[in-house]
């Protein structure tokens, strides 16, 4: 920085050098030493000032601008003094044409007029009032923002004007449906992870039963076989026993032990003991699939092929009268294994039936319709039974939870479709209809193209 040298000695005349001694011509030097030294370190302080402002200046122009909500500092009156880039856009308008405009000229009816009046009596009296007023936009269009106006106070503490800060309301909506729609996903992962580990940790527990159960159950099978055979010779033998002249007292005791009764009696006992026997091992066969990931053939498999099969297999065994309206829609194939799709689809379908058919005052029907895009295949099975109660739905693929009435269902039916759809890579979801009636909806992947 260059500096002023110090201004020479002024000229006096010789007679009045005289009268002053050396020591006071050095004091006075040394002072003047002593202010040009004071003026040199107050310019260095005032040129780091500067600078320093200038930081400032350029970290508030640049918070300013980059800030994506809209900022508007105006006075007393409402006259713009300061704004930022965010607002220029909105309204499209320069920096320079709004500063010292009114706010009032922004403003798009006479209801946000009013809205703003009452916000800067309130934030007068307040620390801050929040306002939602309609700002003309860039496009000519009615633009919701929602500001907050607060006070601003000069360094003397006295109030000079306000500060307002907002967003347009879009924004805010976008970004709470953006949120919301997370929260829900997150809300569903979460539901999946507990399901899945809750079935998994089932599944262990289910195959030990199932390898215990296995071992009784051929006994009794192989027993009953047995039995049948030797009930079929003691039959032949008491026949030909009976043919014979035998004493009264035989006679007598054959009428007291209902000996005939019991030779008939007896198929039927053996054929009920098998059926009981082959229901559990149906059961045991159910819990085995459900415990453990299936190692059966993948192949492409047709859709519109498999739910075919499954409505004729259903309505030839249980349900011959139940009305199903399906149409077969293109060809669409996804990738796993037929007799588990097809087994999946025939429990949805029996199960619709056992459901619509609670209702006595109309016959039971079933909705099946196939969509398939670039991705996904969505089939929906809609009835009309009286749908599934609340608390009931977020257990609906519980293993062993059942709606049904004591003996009609084991509770693994959806468990185990569930477990299957999921082997799959797809959902298995379940929802009432507005007008009555469940609809399970059932979405699998198209395979990589």
């Amino acid at each position: 920085m260059a500096t002023t040298p110090p201004s020479p000695l002024p000229h006096l005349p010789l007679g009045e050098l005289e009268g002053v001694d050396e020591a006071t011509w050095l004091d006075v030097i040394q002072k003047m030493d002593e202010v040009y030294s004071k003026l040199v370190s107050d310019e260095v302080e005032l040129e780091e000032k500067n600078a320093q402002l200038e930081q400032s200046q350029q970290f508030i122009f640049s918070l300013l601008s980059a800030m994506s909500d809209v900022l508007i500092a105006c006075n007393q009156d409402g006259v713009i003094e300061e704004t930022n880039a965010a607002l220029c856009e909105l309204v499209g308008q320069t920096e320079e044409a709004l500063r010292g405009s009114p706010v009032l000229s922004l403003l798009a009816d006479e209801q946000s007029v009013q809205r703003w009046r009452l916000a800067m009596y309130h934030s007068a009296s307040r620390e801050g009032t929040v306002v939602e007023i309609n700002l003309r936009g860039a496009d000519g269009q009615v633009v919701a923002v929602d500001l907050n106006c607060t006070p601003r106070h000069n360094s003397a503490g006295r109030q000079v004007g306000r500060v307002l800060v907002g967003r347009p309301l879009g924004e805010l909506k976008r970004a709470y449906h953006q949120l919301r729609e997370a929260h829900d996903a997150l809300k569903l992962a979460q539901q999946q992870l507990l399901h899945s580990e809750k079935m998994a940790s089932l599944g262990r527990l289910v195959a030990g039963v199932a390898h215990e159960l296995n071992n009784p159950i051929s006994f009794v099978l192989g027993n009953v076989h047995v039995l049948q055979r030797y009930g079929a010779r003691l039959s032949s033998y008491l026949d030909a026993l009976h043919q014979l002249e035998l004493p009264p007292q035989v006679q007598s005791l054959r009428a007291d032990l209902r000996i005939d009764r019991l030779l008939k009696d007896l198929p039927s006992l053996m054929e009920g003991t098998l059926e009981g026997a082959q229901r559990t091992t149906d059961i045991v066969n159910g819990l085995k699939r459900f415990s453990t990931a299936g190692h059966e053939e993948v192949t492409p498999v047709e859709i519109n092929a498999v739910v075919e099969r499954a409505i004729l297999w259903v309505k030839k065994g249980t349900a011959p009268r139940f009305d199903i309206r399906w149409s077969r829609a293109e060809d669409c194939f996804v990738t796993g294994n037929a007799g588990q799709l097809l087994q999946v689809m025939m429990n949805l379908i029996q199960n619709a039936y056992d459901a619509a058919n609670t209702e006595r005052d109309q016959a039971p029907q079933l909705d099946i319709s196939l969509q398939c895009d670039q991705s996904n295949v969505q089939l929906r099975f809609a009835d009309n039974g009286p749908g599934i109660s609340q608390e009931h739905l977020s257990r609906i693929f519980d293993p062993f939870f059942t709606t049904k009435s004591v003996g009609k269902g084991t509770g693994l039916g959806l468990s185990i479709s569930y477990g299957i759809v999921e082997q799959h890579g797809g959902v298995l979801s379940v929802e009432n209809l507005p007008q009555g009636g469940a609809c399970f909806t059932l979405r699998l992947p198209l395979p990589a193209r």
